[in-house]
């Protein structure tokens, strides 16, 4: 085994700048979505000018400019599905706006999304207006920012960037397109899920502008008892891949000058509440939540009205999009760090009872430069020592594995790198 000597990623040279984000065009639309008046998702998807039809049919319209402004990189698909359930007893077609910008491997993915359907305080009310500026127009005017940002580079996984409707009825967007990633084999490296990110005065009017929120499963939705009681056993609760994707994020921002803190709320969602990452993390893949430091419930789900002098309604004035534009930058930031990345390598394995050192062996990525050792003592939430190497397995000296926690990442020729697999017993053998 050879310690890599990180000359050539480390020192490599830098992208151009990216662009900002821009709270001004970030308002524009968001200011666009609320003036089709509802989203919601059995509102009309055939008049021209009201309904999530038309809201649908403009967010497409974005997706084609962005493309024709980088020479076709960024293609508009539209996908869709019948659903049914209690929130639409008699049916809706439901349709996502997908811009799909292919990277050098088209079969590795990496998703950011938000949804375009909005509602109030009756949930089967698709007539009144239903202005949805922060939930979830915030999310969707990130989303198509972040396209407009990174459309002007070119990465080795594709980037998909998603407008899901019906989430409000029962996470269906976000569900077809999981369904979708599955039935193609894409192998998604992460979902970030944008949802309610432009607003800094919470209930109360309590104020808080430093820190968004990032919620992330730790015991996968995905695994089986087996894989659960495995992973207990390892100790791996708080390593699952949508904690390593929350905690790479959180990275990712402390580098951003001028940014905001990374909360890392450690359940998959809000309280009791669920948002469009949660089908993806039943599909198994590394899926996560930003949402506000602070959220207002006066401007959420609510009719349009004023009550013993108290507003409510979720409309634009009561958004902060200098704040909103902060969110986008950690997007992008990530987005561009695990498109530039191989695939976090899909096992890793340690042997080390009854010594003082840990014997660690990982799979192979494809495209891997070279692979980063991760490690921390049991007590400790992140990691705190490293190791970069070539080859596929190392020893850890006078590191021993009842005390340590050991993951491994794979490292682009730029020094990208891909989420930290954790480490635990080999799978036993038949």
């Amino acid at each position: 085994m050879r310690i890599l000597l990180l000359a050539s990623l480390v020192l490599a040279a830098p992208a151009a700048a990216r662009d900002a984000p821009s709270p001004a065009r970030l308002k524009a639309s968001v200011e666009r979505l609320v003036s089709f008046g509802t989203r919601h998702t059995l509102s009309s998807a055939t008049d021209p000018r009201r309904g999530i039809g038309a809201a649908r049919n403009w967010a497409a319209g974005e997706f084609e400019a962005i493309g024709r402004a980088c020479g076709g990189c960024v293609a508009v698909e539209r996908i869709a599905r019948r659903f049914e359930g209690p929130r639409a007893p008699n049916g809706v077609m439901v349709e996502n706006v997908l811009g799909v910008q292919k990277g050098r491997d088209p079969e590795r993915v990496v998703i950011v999304g938000a949804h375009i359907d909005s509602r109030v305080t009756d949930v089967m009310d698709a007539v009144s207006d239903a202005p949805g500026a922060n939930d979830d127009a915030s999310g969707v005017a990130l989303v198509l920012e972040a396209a407009r940002i990174l459309s002007k580079e070119r990465f080795d996984a594709t980037i998909v960037y998603a407008v899901f409707s019906a989430e409000e009825q029962g996470l269906w967007g976000a569900t077809l397109l999981a369904d979708t990633a599955r039935a193609r084999g894409w192998q998604v490296s992460a979902m970030l899920n944008n949802d309610i990110v432009g607003n800094t005065i919470g209930q109360g009017g309590k104020r808080e502008g430093r820190w968004v929120r990032v919620f992330s499963e730790g015991i996968r939705a995905s695994e089986d008892l087996v894989a659960q009681v495995k992973r207990r056993g390892d100790g791996g609760e708080d390593d699952g891949p949508s904690r390593a994707l929350a905690k790479a994020i959180d990275r990712v921002a402390v580098t951003i000058p001028g940014g905001l803190d990374v909360f890392i709320d450690r359940r998959p969602d809000r309280f009791g509440r669920g948002g469009d990452h949660e089908p993806f993390l039943r599909a198994g893949f590394p899926a996560v939540r930003f949402s506000v430091a602070n959220e207002n419930w006066d401007a959420q789900h609510q009719n349009l009205r004023t009550e013993n002098g108290t507003v409510y309604g979720d409309t634009v004035d009561r958004m902060d999009f200098a704040y909103l534009a902060k969110v986008t930058s950690i997007n992008v930031a990530a987005l561009a760090r695990l498109a530039n990345a191989p695939a976090a390598p899909a096992e890793v394995s340690l042997v080390g009872d009854l010594s003082r050192d840990t014997q660690v062996s990982w799979s192979a990525t494809s495209g891997a430069a070279a692979y980063r050792i991760r490690w921390r003592r049991t007590d400790a939430a992140d990691w705190t020592a490293s190791r970069d190497v070539t080859g596929t397995s190392a020893t850890l000296p006078e590191v021993p594995v009842d005390d340590h926690f050991v993951g491994v990442s794979a490292l682009a020729a730029d020094g990208s790198e891909s989420l930290v697999t954790f480490g635990g017993r080999a799978a036993a053998r038949r």
